[in-house]
């Protein structure tokens, strides 16, 4: 299992929400500030198998918007998950 850090701008993020969950995707948002201008971004939460970490990248480059210059649509880590449970 791995679980999918993704750093995406405000103005992306419903979009990239709504298209995780429509693909069955559980996704926890969490606002969050970064940048130069710290300008308002949100971080996605996704836990996936790993067979799944191709399609949820997939996911977020076809749901963000092309970014201006230098400036990136997204920033994404991929984390190996040891243990998850529920309680």
């Amino acid at each position: 299992m791995k679980l999918i850090l993704a750093v995406v701008r405000d103005s992306d993020s419903d979009l990239v929400t709504q298209a995780f969950t429509s693909n069955n995707f559980r996704v926890t948002r969490i606002a969050s500030t970064g940048g130069l201008l710290r300008r308002g971004v949100t971080t996605l939460m996704v836990g996936v198998e790993d067979d799944q970490v191709d399609s949820a990248i997939q996911l977020i480059r076809d749901r963000t918007t092309p970014a201006a210059g230098d400036e990136k649509r997204a920033t994404v880590f991929v984390i190996e998950v040891e243990k998850f449970m529920q309680v």
